[in-house]
């Protein structure tokens, strides 16, 4: 379980979307208040996601309670705020911050902090492979090679990527494709996804042809893999 104090509607909308897209169970509050009240609840979530400026408490404050208190001091802490000063982020983490991520930052950037300090924290997340014919993908290091060779594509191809790994051999149709990589951009032609689909196997290479297209319905990652 990962909480998310920010008071920003629409930044707690969107990063609870993303985690949970990604399998993570995430529980979000807009003030300090309903936050403590979780927090004094049974059981404490794995990684809180903490805001700096918020209502009636600011973040700093919030930090410095918890790492004085013997039941949460060990509670991993990502810092998010739109102060990006060498001063704040100095504060951040020495008040006890595992992570400082500046506003706006990229999901898939939030998603590989979350799971670096959740390694190094011991609670759970284990670095996650994908291997299809001469593909091998690392989300977590954002590690794409064919054939050994690094590989670079844009944060929309790379989403679809991930998809495909995430999901071989099932068929992804072109609503759900549009859906995860484009969200509120769903707007766009479905033209769109034949375009990112056909670049992404041009630089994939070999490795593209794994990624079929099923008539009429979408796309799947087909052939040989495995993960660990």
């Amino acid at each position: 379980m990962i909480y998310l104090l920010e008071d920003d509607d629409s930044i707690r909308k969107l990063v609870i979307y993303a985690l949970e897209n990604q399998g993570f169970r995430v529980q979000g509050f807009a003030d300090p208040v309903n936050f403590w009240t979780a927090m004094n609840g049974e059981s404490l979530p794995d990684l809180l996601l903490l805001d700096i400026m918020l209502p009636g408490e600011d973040g700093i404050s919030i930090l410095k309670r918890i790492r004085q208190n013997s039941r949460t001091k060990a509670l991993p802490v990502i810092m998010l705020t739109a102060r990006n000063t060498e001063f704040d982020r100095v504060e951040g983490l020495d008040s006890g911050a595992d992570d400082y991520i500046s506003k706006p930052f990229g999901m898939m950037e939030l998603i590989a902090r979350i799971r670096a300090v959740l390694r190094r924290s011991d609670k759970g997340v284990t670095v996650k492979e994908y291997r299809v014919g001469p593909l091998y993908l690392c989300p977590e290091r954002h590690e794409i090679r064919v054939g050994g060779e690094p590989v670079e594509l844009t944060y929309k191809e790379y989403s679809l990527l991930c998809l495909f790994c995430e999901n071989r051999g099932m068929v992804l149709t072109r609503a759900q494709l549009m859906d995860r990589v484009w969200g509120m951009e769903t707007e766009y032609e479905n033209r769109t996804l034949d375009v990112h689909i056909r670049t992404l196997r041009l630089k994939l290479g070999e490795a593209g042809a794994y990624i079929e297209t099923v008539r009429g319905i979408g796309y799947r990652m087909a052939g040989e893999e495995y993960d660990r």
